[in-house]
């Protein structure tokens, strides 16, 4: 019963919400792996695919490194989960690139989930047993400009959810489940373009991330898939005049795993139909996410988020931004507002960011104000 609870927990934490047991929600394992990680992308609704390049870069869009204006950036970042309710589960994330030359880069990056401590308790009188539960992604991705405004990068991802803890003999009765995963991205952006009163630059971007085998908890258990997910988002920014930029930023997300339904025509999503749902295997997964919403085109396009966001920058010293996120509500039901400062200081930058929901649901990461700090280091390349 502990194993089941603490795993049921796990792969539902990122989407707390009262639906409907009919309601045909997609649940994956390692579901830490949507979470934004970093301050600047989450003050604008967790927008990062097609924004500009910053150490962060390699959970929205590796690609962007191609383009980074330094040649080292590193990026810590620290952000509280549930803080309503407990103070110790939080995402932590550190991230490193190094531009090879001009036209490449490469970048690595962690990022560890905690869950705190759990007491674990066979009985009333039981002593208990005190675990620490987390799970972990490590990355390493190569970007490569292929022409001056167009770029792609690969990036490979270890997943280890370690949920290990002991049963009522002392020996362990689940195994750290890992996994492994592949991103292919794109990133466009055009060259500087004169306008009538102001400067413009068009910028674009695409990301198939955690593409990989499924994850599963216990031996011979529950095959869970991973959040293998596309982005694809479009930005433009207002450069008014030497001191002043206005970016305005766009971003739609579909999870690529089949839709839950009823198989067996019981009238009950999943439940005994759990079966036939895990012979899918994950490639043939995710061409079936394009078509097999059994309310059709509607459904899948319900299944498709989307966020508007929003960063003004004087000088590019001081930051201010804002966005907001929406899902269907037959579907998660997210739906926020954000804000978020940043503050920079020679090659050191401080970012915050605060979340408003506007759902019924109540967000896990609401009245969370989250930290981000960068270094960008080395030589300069100019990008024009």
């Amino acid at each position: 019963m502990k194993k089941v609870l603490l795993v049921t927990l796990l792969l539902s934490i990122a989407k707390l919400t009262a639906q409907d047991p009919n309601d045909r929600v997609i649940t994956t394992g390692v579901p830490f792996l949507t979470i934004a990680a970093d301050a600047r992308a989450s003050g604008m609704a967790d927008i990062g695919v097609a924004t500009s390049v910053d150490a962060f870069s390699q959970q929205w869009n590796p690609a962007k490194f191609a383009f980074a204006e330094h040649k080292m950036g590193i990026g810590v970042s620290y952000t509280p989960y549930l803080e309503s309710i407990i103070t110790d589960i939080a995402l932590l994330n550190a991230n490193f690139y190094n531009k090879i030359n001009d036209q490449s880069a490469f970048a690595l990056s962690l990022r560890y989930f905690t869950l705190g401590e759990i007491e674990l308790r066979q009985f009333a009188n039981d002593p208990g047993t005190t675990v620490k539960p987390n799970e972990l992604a490590i990355d390493g991705s190569y970007s490569l400009k292929l022409s001056e405004t167009f770029s792609m990068a690969v990036a490979g991802r270890f997943i280890s959810s370690n949920l290990k803890f002991p049963d009522q003999t002392g020996s362990a009765d689940t195994q750290a489940a890992n996994a492994f995963a592949v991103d292919v991205a794109g990133f466009y952006r055009s060259r500087e373009i004169a306008y009538n009163n102001f400067d413009g630059r068009w910028r674009a971007g695409f990301n198939l991330s955690n593409l990989g085998n499924k994850i599963t908890y216990d031996e011979g258990g529950q095959e869970n898939f991973l959040p293998t997910n596309l982005k694809f988002g479009a930005g433009f920014d207002f450069i008014l005049d030497m001191d002043n930029r206005l970016s305005i930023n766009s971003e739609f997300n579909k999870l690529l795993v089949p839709t839950p339904q009823d198989f067996n025509n019981d009238g009950v999503v999943n439940g005994d139909d759990n079966a036939e749902y895990q012979e899918i295997g994950f490639l043939q997964g995710v061409f079936k996410s394009f078509g097999d919403a059994p309310d059709g085109f509607s459904e899948e396009l319900k299944e498709i988020t989307w966020a508007l966001g929003a960063e003004y920058a004087y000088q590019e010293s001081f930051m201010i931004r804002t966005g907001y996120f929406n899902e269907s509500e037959e579907k998660g039901s997210r739906k926020f507002f954000s804000l978020g400062a940043g503050f920079k200081f020679k090659a050191t930058q401080i970012d915050l960011s605060y979340l408003f929901s506007s759902s019924k649901i109540q967000n896990p990461l609401e009245n969370t104000l989250r930290f981000s700090l960068t270094f960008n280091l080395g030589e300069e390349f100019i990008n024009d």
